[in-house]
């Protein structure tokens, strides 16, 4: 087990080599969640992700023989860029075995960085496989994305940050995927000051770490797909299961849709980028996970390697969320001018037009009649309950679209 001397001395290896992240305060968060709330920003580091952290405590360890072998490791993105990233920076030889199923723009993010891409199987378990083939077969060393001891050790670095920045915290909440992070954390923060209390949070589609804690040791659940790819591992690492049952306090679950929200919210009330394992810590203190209230938090965004495809969805599904946009179908005389007095209506009323559709052959309209489908932008639901009552005052027949 990991102690608090070997995260100190990982800070010591990587100290100028990786980034201290920001913990910023948040007024608007304390608000919305009853605490003192602070962010600390791992999504600005230079790979986007405190993997680098644990990734360059691991290279920098291996002795000349080892570098000289090349390094193998697997991910499902961070840990990748990470390797790769201080690898190079090293002239350390590193193949990096990524799902095929893995978000493009961790692929070319990796790419980008050095060393040799292998692109193989559907889950980050596959690709494991493939990187032990590949240790075996060529003869490298193998750099875990978390349960090993020098790994963890240097993701405890953040938590060492987090006690100079901030040392009067009551509450400190990361994001558990094979424990890495947690466990790191974990020994940094109560090795040092045991009043504050570490909690972490997992995907309900994968809590492969709150389950081993159930069962007394690491079990492999089902494959599942989940927004917080980051963090979706099947089974806990052996290693850091023994360090997160002796110094995590608790292991709280997130929905996808709460992981949704939080990293909309980061977008619009933070201006901060956050991709779903960053945000999921955030999600659990939204939604009262954590007995948590009136107190000191610190909450790690731990990445931002988020797909822009991603982000416009979770964008349209919380303004719909929301109420700021709204899609309805609207049923009106089909004579000239019938869809230009509509329009007028709608611009008077302050909405904004994003997609019209008008359709007299296959809606449920009489002969005389057109139904046009809307995609409306508003100020929310008020305003949407003040426009639908508008359209049935002026004799429209109004109805959600779809129904």
């Amino acid at each position: 087990m990991i102690s608090f001397a070997d995260v100190e001395l990982a800070r010591h290896r990587i100290g100028d080599r990786v980034f201290v992240s920001p913990c910023a305060s948040s007024e608007s968060l304390s608000k919305l969640t009853g605490t003192r709330c602070w962010l600390k920003l791992e999504n600005l580091q230079m790979t986007g992700s405190f993997k680098e952290r644990g990734a360059c405590n691991k290279l920098m360890a291996l002795s000349a023989e080892e570098r000289a072998r090349g390094v193998v490791c697997a991910s499902a993105g961070n840990h990748a860029q990470g390797v790769a990233y201080h690898a190079t920076r090293l002239g350390i030889d590193a193949t990096i075995v990524m799902p095929e199923t893995t978000p493009l723009n961790k692929v070319q993010s990796t790419r980008s960085l050095g060393g040799r891409l292998v692109l193989h199987g559907a889950n980050y378990d596959e690709a494991y496989e493939e990187a032990r083939r590949i240790l075996v077969s060529e003869g490298r060393v193998l750099v875990h994305p978390f349960d090993d001891d020098l790994v963890m050790a240097g993701q405890g670095t953040l938590g060492l940050e987090l006690l100079e920045q901030n040392p009067y915290l009551e509450a400190v909440v990361v994001a558990v995927g094979g424990g890495g992070l947690a466990a790191g954390v974990a020994v940094a923060i109560k090795e040092n000051s045991p009043r504050i209390k570490v909690y972490g949070v997992e995907t309900s589609a994968i809590p492969s770490m709150k389950r081993a804690l159930e069962a007394g040791g690491p079990v492999t659940l089902p494959p599942a797909r989940t927004i917080a790819e980051g963090i979706a591992v099947r089974r806990a690492g052996d290693r850091t299961f023994e360090v997160i049952q002796k110094y995590v306090d608790d292991v709280v679950l997130v929905d996808e849709e709460e992981i949704a929200e939080a990293i909309l919210l980061l977008l619009e009330r933070e201006k901060t980028v956050a991709e779903g394992a960053g945000a999921a810590p955030l999600a659990a203190l939204l939604h009262g996970r954590l007995p948590v209230q009136g107190k000191r938090v610190a909450v790690v965004i731990g990445g931002g390697n988020i797909d822009v495809n991603v982000i416009s969805r979770i964008i349209e599904r919380g303004l719909v969320k929301s109420g700021r946009m709204v899609r309805l179908c609207v049923t009106l005389p089909d004579v000239a001018g019938s869809l230009a007095k509509l329009t007028r209506m709608l611009a008077e009323a302050g909405v904004n037009v994003v997609q019209i559709h008008h359709d007299r052959a296959f809606s449920n309209a009489a002969l005389n009649e057109a139904s046009v489908a809307l995609v409306l932008e508003t100020r929310g639901f008020e305003h949407v309950a003040e426009l639908r009552a508008a359209l049935t005052r002026d004799g429209y027949r109004v109805e959600p679209a779809g129904d």
